[in-house]
């Protein structure tokens, strides 16, 4: 892909100040998913930067609700399985629970504790890298399960929120950049 792709991502992407409280500049991507061929376009980009990057995964594993969008289309291209991680409540069957904070609040994300077998490899993605919580939260999920997180995927990282930093020693990788 070229970088007119990612020109095109970034102008589709809407921001709406103050959602969901004031102070916060939301990036909407709900445009992107209703864009004709734009998921395919973003899969695409995905597979090619995890190649260059050297990250094969044995599994994809993404957060409710922005990774069951970009987690089962890109698992499914690499023929793969995908663990998805939900709010308290949601899976049916013994989980791995664990309390994070992000930008605006707290959460709890569950995970089922079979989902992941010792020593496999792990990519998570979701829509967005804010302050890492979420990602952090994910990752300790699956090292508690034995998997070996390679790195984490995002269509959108916000600058200035030191969330690399938060996530460390993850491997980030961003399609795009915008000011927090």
């Amino acid at each position: 892909m070229s970088d007119a792709f990612l020109d095109e991502l970034r102008e589709t992407i809407r921001t709406i100040p103050d959602f969901p409280i004031d102070g916060i500049m939301f990036r909407d991507i709900s445009p992107v998913l209703s864009g004709a061929g734009l998921l395919t376009k973003v899969t695409d980009r995905f597979v090619e930067d995890i190649t260059k990057l050297g990250w094969e995964p044995d599994v994809i594993v993404g957060p409710e609700a922005r990774g069951f969008i970009f987690g089962p289309l890109l698992a499914e291209r690499l023929g793969i399985g995908f663990v998805p991680v939900r709010k308290p409540g949601k899976l049916p069957a013994e989980t791995r629970r664990i309390e994070y904070t992000l930008e605006y609040g707290s959460n709890v994300l569950e995970m089922h504790k079979d989902a992941i077998s010792e020593g496999q490899k792990v990519v998570i993605i979701d829509d967005l890298l804010a302050t890492g919580g979420t990602i952090s939260a994910c990752a300790e999920l699956c090292q508690e399960a034995g998997g070996d997180v390679l790195g984490a995927l995002f269509l959108i990282e916000l600058d200035g929120l030191d969330a690399r930093s938060a996530i460390a020693p993850i491997a980030a990788h961003a399609l795009l950049e915008f000011p927090a």
